[in-house]
């Protein structure tokens, strides 16, 4: 089979890499990707990822069979209803009134209240009064959300009325005027990874578990990801399976009975609380950087994997044994304003252990920075301890101006404990 998928992130390099070592996968396209997937893709740079016409085109010229979207927005956007119906495609990654599970807070909220879905309290608003009346009534800690996509920085954790407030306005300014505002979850978070299909459902063995903060000990803005590691080997299996049972499977029969066809991946991002495991939050995709450290550890042929899941057959997936944890370095002021066209030098034999997320290659072959979150370096080793430290010992190996760029270094510190 050929497989185009969409992007140009470090989630898309994994998906890349990952069916790049599939067998049943004869070819790939990545559009537009980015020139770390070059050796292992045809690339479509320069493409307008809202240009769902030229995408199809694009998909019939090269003969695709499936294409697999990786990032959020054209999601939302309805890419998946248009390149199956006008162009008769198999598209993994739900469609538009789907992929409200995560485009919609409020959505996913009222939904989950629907069909009794252990969840925060919340309450959402259209009227920036009395949202700012109900921080001041409930008091911190508390969290607003924007109702809407913002690349996994549109949550604010506030521990006092003042941040709150502040996070009220700038998302009622910024959001259309909706807004969730959250009871504050206390408890270790998880990330769990599921495939879906209406109810035939497939949650990942192993979970893992990311860094939304920008600093060390979870200090600093929320950003799409810092670092993620896998597994997540101090949070038993029992706790895993109670989200399958009372979270995962229940919202794959809502969505059913809500007249849904969920077709993708379901990201849970749960917490284990006093009350049992909940949901924090619901995405329609992989998780970035979760997907670079499972695919890591996947050994199954991701193609036969599609075809599975697309024709309901039962199927086992195979992991390989030890940790990964990967570390992003990010450019500095991310995840507010940055500079871009900073050069950044990674050795050749660290490539490998490597996703691309923000760097381009110029004409002259220099490769410079041109996102907020740069490059995520991986490790391997028989424990988290071991595979922190080979993913340190990467990040040590690559050059960049001092001022240019920073990570955190606690990555996998909860399994340390």
């Amino acid at each position: 089979m050929k497989v185009a998928v969409i992007g140009s992130g470090g989630r898309e390099h994994a998906l890349v890499k990952k069916f790049h070592e599939s067998p049943s996968v004869s070819g790939i396209v990545a559009i537009p990707g980015n020139y770390a997937m070059g050796d292992m893709a045809k690339l479509v740079p320069d493409i307008d990822l809202e240009d769902f016409g030229e995408v199809g085109k694009i998909c019939d010229r090269e003969e695709i069979e499936w294409v697999v979207i990786g990032p959020e927005a054209p999601l939302s956007g309805g890419m998946a209803d248009f390149l199956e119906r006008q162009h008769d495609l198999k598209v993994f990654g739900p469609r538009k009134l789907e992929a409200q599970l995560e485009s919609s807070k409020a959505f996913a909220k009222d939904l989950m209240k629907k069909y009794d879905i252990p969840t925060a309290k919340y309450e959402i608003f259209t009227d920036h009064d009395d949202a700012l009346d109900y921080v001041n009534q409930v008091g911190a800690p508390i969290v607003v959300k924007k109702d809407g996509l913002a690349a996994g920085k549109g949550v604010v954790v506030a521990q006092d009325i003042e941040t709150a407030r502040a996070a009220v306005r700038d998302m009622m300014a910024d959001s259309k005027g909706h807004v969730v505002i959250e009871e504050f979850m206390e408890g270790e978070e998880f990330s769990l990874m599921v495939l879906v299909n209406g109810e035939f459902i497939y949650p990942f063995e192993v979970m893992a578990q990311d860094h939304k903060r920008a600093f060390d000990g979870d200090t600093g803005p929320n950003t799409g990801g810092m670092g993620a590691y896998a597994p997540v080997t101090h949070i038993p299996e029992s706790l895993r399976m109670e989200a399958v049972d009372k979270i995962v499977r229940p919202m794959a029969k809502a969505l059913v009975d809500e007249g849904l066809n969920y077709f993708g991946v379901m990201y849970l991002g749960a917490i284990v609380t006093e009350d049992g495991v909940k949901v924090i939050e619901f995405n329609a995709r992989f998780g970035d950087p979760e997907a670079q450290v499972l695919f890591n550890l996947l050994e199954s042929d991701l193609g036969e994997v599609l075809e599975n899941m697309y024709h309901k057959k039962p199927f086992s997936l195979e992991w390989r044994t030890g940790c990964v944890a990967g570390v992003m370095l990010a450019s500095q002021g991310y995840p507010g304003a940055f500079k871009k066209g900073k050069p950044v030098k990674v050795p050749e034999t660290l490539m490998p252990r490597c996703f691309v997320s923000g760097l381009d290659r110029n004409e002259d072959g220099t490769v410079v920075t041109s996102g907020g979150r740069v490059l995520l370096v991986t490790g391997h080793g028989a424990t988290i301890e071991e595979a922190a430290a080979a993913a340190y010992e990467g990040v040590g190996q690559i050059e960049y101006g001092t001022d240019d760029l920073f990570y955190r270094k606690d990555i996998g510190y909860r399994a340390m404990k």
